[in-house]
């Protein structure tokens, strides 16, 4: 599969930031959006968001497709996506490899998936009929994990290249994910880099973490730790000018702290492909 054109660098839009970004005085080049929160009829998200596509590309990400549940696919939701979508017209739109729910009731977290040959044919299916429904390729995130089970009969990576790979879907690399499951399973975080298909990954997250003594959260409220900067330059190397993108959901600084830190990913990114511009 060749590799798509890479968008740059980028940041998360977050509300505090909208009046900041149309002022333009900042070196992003994309937003990733949250699509549930522009999945409403009308009001000051939709009214930011109209006038930010209109100047910036923009990426949608999900946190509720459950795309490994056991209910039916939600129709009702795909249809406010496709329509959200339609309106904004993303380079392309993700969610997460996991679950979020059962028995219609979403449980706001992304819950890990058992790694079996059944659940891999199930998340394929649905991941097919999502991509029939929304007419373009979707891509999938590796969650990060502090759970395992024991019917798992192969390892995360495997189970991700094996979807994207059936399913023909592309993937979310988060980097800062790979980190914080590899501390909490005792997994090496770079087995899992060099395990995923290059021209399968899309676009890569980056997002800091909360250490506790023998395990990690991914809180997404602090600077992005130097062994998560040590894998985004590993992942460069193996996977090259993928979009990259910074995720701060709390404690969240001025723009222009968050792009001093984009800045640094930039310099990663060209000191490794080799020449000055890496976007």
């Amino acid at each position: 599969m060749e590799a798509a054109p890479s968008l740059g660098f980028g940041l998360g839009l977050r509300t505090v930031h909208y009046e900041a970004v149309l002022a333009g005085d900042h070196d992003v080049d994309w937003f990733e959006v949250l699509s549930e929160n522009y999945m409403v009829d009308g009001g000051k998200p939709l009214y930011f968001l109209d006038r930010i596509a209109e100047r910036y590309a923009v990426v949608m990400h999900g946190v509720s497709l459950s795309i490994g549940g056991t209910d039916p696919l939600n129709r009702q939701y795909l249809g406010r996506l496709k329509a959200l979508a339609l309106r904004c017209r993303p380079r392309w739109i993700s969610d997460h490899l996991c679950w979020t729910g059962v028995a219609h009731t979403n449980l706001h977290d992304l819950m890990p998936l058992p790694y079996t040959e059944e659940a891999l044919a199930h998340v394929v299916e649905r991941v097919g009929a999502v991509q029939d429904f929304l007419g373009r390729r979707i891509l999938l995130e590796n969650v990060s994990s502090y759970v395992s089970y024991s019917a798992s009969v192969m390892r995360e990576w495997e189970f991700l290249r094996e979807v994207a790979e059936r399913a023909d879907c592309e993937i979310l690399l988060d980097v800062n994910n790979v980190y914080v499951s590899g501390f909490n399973h005792g997994f090496e975080p770079t087995t899992f880099i060099d395990s995923i298909p290059v021209g399968r990954v899309r676009q890569i997250h980056l997002a800091g973490h909360s250490r506790h003594a023998d395990y990690i959260v991914d809180t997404h409220d602090h600077p992005i730790a130097d062994p998560v900067w040590d894998l985004y330059e590993a992942a460069i190397r193996r996977f090259g000018p993928v979009a990259t993108m910074i995720e701060r959901d709390d404690h969240i600084p001025a723009l222009g702290e968050l792009v001093g830190e984009l800045d640094k990913a930039r310099a990663i990114a060209a000191r490794v492909l080799g020449h000055a511009s890496a976007a």
